[in-house]
């Protein structure tokens, strides 16, 4: 039986799961309760974390991924959507709360995603981000730049050094809470929508 790329995918994070990725998803996501939408779902590393307070919609922009993803959760007609972050099929001010984990290095113009999630979000909404970030102290800054050429030749989609933390500020987010994880490689952001750009 032939392995589909999204099966590929899921056991490729299993190393990365069990170094400790897992354990921030749950920190992030641990209080998570409302109407959720879920960026970048891939195979649905989430899904087990949500509470029942918590309503999911998965968007990723591989059909293949979400599919596996209602396979391992056992619930096949969990909302989900293929889309492209940077064009959410969804209405304003729709969700409580937007999720996105390891996602935003492969977006093209995270801005635009940004800004589609902003548009989304009820104006007292929050976004919770995990990502993996250019270095946070000087050896791990000069390690994700120097690695970023070559990384992106090979696999064509991650950058390894986008700051995404000024990123979201400059889409007319407020971090509330951010922490640095995976010796300075990842960042667990918690944001809210400045008033002013409401």
């Amino acid at each position: 039986m032939s392995t589909t790329e999204a099966e590929q995918f899921d056991r490729g994070m299993r190393f990365f799961e069990h170094w400790g990725i897992q354990h921030l998803r749950q920190a992030l996501l641990h209080d998570v309760a409302g109407i959720v939408l879920e960026v970048g779902a891939g195979t649905g590393a989430n899904l087990p974390l949500y509470g029942r307070s918590a309503h999911a919609t998965l968007v990723d922009i591989k059909p293949d991924r979400l599919l596996l993803a209602r396979q391992k959760s056992g619930a096949p007609h969990a909302p989900a959507t293929c889309a492209n972050a940077q064009q959410l099929p969804f209405a304003d001010s729709q969700f409580d709360v937007v999720v996105g984990t390891l996602v935003f290095c492969s977006i093209p113009q995270p801005e635009l995603a940004l800004a589609e999630i902003r548009r989304v979000l009820k104006p007292d909404g929050r976004l919770l981000l995990l990502e993996h970030t250019r270095g946070h102290g000087p050896i791990s800054r000069r390690f994700t730049d120097w690695l970023q050429p070559l990384w992106f030749a090979l696999q064509g989609e991650c950058h390894l050094n986008r700051e995404t933390a000024v990123t979201v500020q400059q889409a007319g987010f407020t971090i509330d809470h951010s922490s640095v994880h995976g010796y300075g490689l990842l960042q667990m952001m918690k944001a809210s929508v400045c008033p002013e750009k409401v």
